[in-house]
């Protein structure tokens, strides 16, 4: 485990100073999913060295993780990111690079530091949203209706969408660093061009779309990684409960049987030339009693560990085509995987939520029997890695705040 999160030097250090066995892998950032990813690898003997630009996250204390520390924040300083990276990478000879959000797989691409491999290929086609959606429209994968302000006028858009809509950015992060969120939901005309001034301002691109008359509880994600030969390996999980309820993160997950999803996302995923780990996001248009694509992440997400406990380990998979080893999944197995913070949270102050979990699942949780059999995994809690879960609840109960979207 890393014995502590190093400032930058140090860290460098630390890895220079270290003998490896095999290519480290550096994982960013070092927070829920960034601990999944390296568990997986970890599962393989493969070395991690986990980055942030704090050291509030969950991952560093786990055992899967050997070196934890400091680097610039790509979206602040993608120039002092790239340094930092570029003289990890140095230290330990070769580095393969995780991004587990949008900056940081824009950060590992656009630093293009030579010894610093990267799983994936082709992001952009998919993880900017203006892409994605005329790339849907092109393959007929139903989509919400969306415009774009530089081919419709806005007020024309709203006047086909109807009032209230959403404003959304093509990317991500850059979005809610400018407006606050990645998803703006406008009721009026006034409330639209408020957020389109403030999106021209910060040089956001933004599309306006119908809001979905979404579902709840009929979600379908098909996690996957699609390699550069050979076939996909894919998963497709329901986040059938979300904290909060109606719209908010996975919570608990389970793996369902839906071959129409997985063709669907693999064939936007596969006509972009994208390859890598990605997550594709389907809901239920209960107005048009159909499947609607609302987003691909092309990268890992916070209920990563889910297909990785079922036999599809992605992470792995990605890691060992970078490095050119072998890698057969086997079988995959059903599944469910909770995040616990939120769903005890949701067991307590949700009036309208009843436990979907049973007595033996608790029990299984309670006693850590559910990392040895079962078909139940975790977001953070696992008794025979029980530091992240300390670090959590020190953060939980201090007025330390640690941004990530998951």
């Amino acid at each position: 485990m890393a014995e502590q999160f190093l400032d930058t030097d140090a860290l460098v250090a630390a890895v220079d100073n270290a003998e490896f066995d095999r290519t480290p892998a550096v994982v960013a950032n070092a927070h829920i999913t960034g601990l999944s990813v390296a568990r997986a690898l970890d599962a393989h003997d493969v070395p991690v060295i986990a980055v942030d630009q704090v050291g509030d996250g969950v991952a560093h204390p786990s055992d899967a993780i050997d070196f934890a520390g400091e680097v610039r924040y790509p979206l602040d300083d993608p120039a002092g990111f790239a340094e930092d990276l570029a003289a990890i990478a140095d230290a330990a000879g070769e580095v393969v690079a995780f991004g587990c959000m949008d900056e940081w797989v824009h950060g590992f691409a656009d630093a293009g530091v030579e010894n610093v491999v990267l799983p994936w290929e082709n992001h952009v086609s998919v993880l900017d949203k203006s892409r994605l959606y005329r790339r849907a429209e092109e393959l007929g994968v139903p989509h919400p209706e969306t415009y774009f302000p530089s081919e419709t006028a806005p007020d024309a858009a709203a006047e086909e969408l109807g009032f209230p809509l959403v404003v959304k950015p093509a990317r991500k992060r850059e979005g809610e660093e400018a407006l606050g969120s990645n998803v703006v939901e406008v009721a009026t005309g006034e409330e639209l061009h408020d957020v389109l001034d403030a999106a021209a301002a910060a040089g956001v691109e933004v599309m306006l779309q119908e809001k979905v008359n979404i579902a709840t509880g009929k979600d379908r994600s098909l996690a996957s990684y699609v390699p550069a030969e050979g076939d996909p390996l894919a998963v497709v999980g329901n986040a059938a409960v979300r904290f909060p309820l109606e719209f908010g993160t996975s919570c608990l997950v389970e793996t369902v049987d839906a071959p129409e999803i997985e063709a669907r996302a693999l064939s936007v995923i596969e006509d972009a030339g994208y390859h890598g780990i990605s997550e594709s996001e389907f809901v239920y248009d209960a107005d048009r009693e159909e499947y609607v694509l609302l987003d691909i992440n092309t990268r890992p997400w916070k209920w990563i560990s889910l297909p990785v406990s079922a036999g599809a380990n992605l992470p792995y998979a990605a890691y060992a085509d970078a490095v050119g080893e072998s890698f057969d999944p086997g079988e995959i197995d059903d599944g469910r995987w909770v995040y616990l913070r939120d769903y005890l949270t949701l067991l307590s102050t949700a009036e309208a939520f009843w436990d979907v979990l049973d007595t033996e699942d608790w029990t299984a949780l309670v006693s850590g029997a559910f990392e040895t059999g079962g078909d139940l995994t975790t977001g953070v809690y696992r008794p025979s890695d029980p530091a992240p879960t300390a670090q959590l609840l020190d953060t939980e109960f201090t007025d330390r705040e640690y941004y990530c979207s998951c």
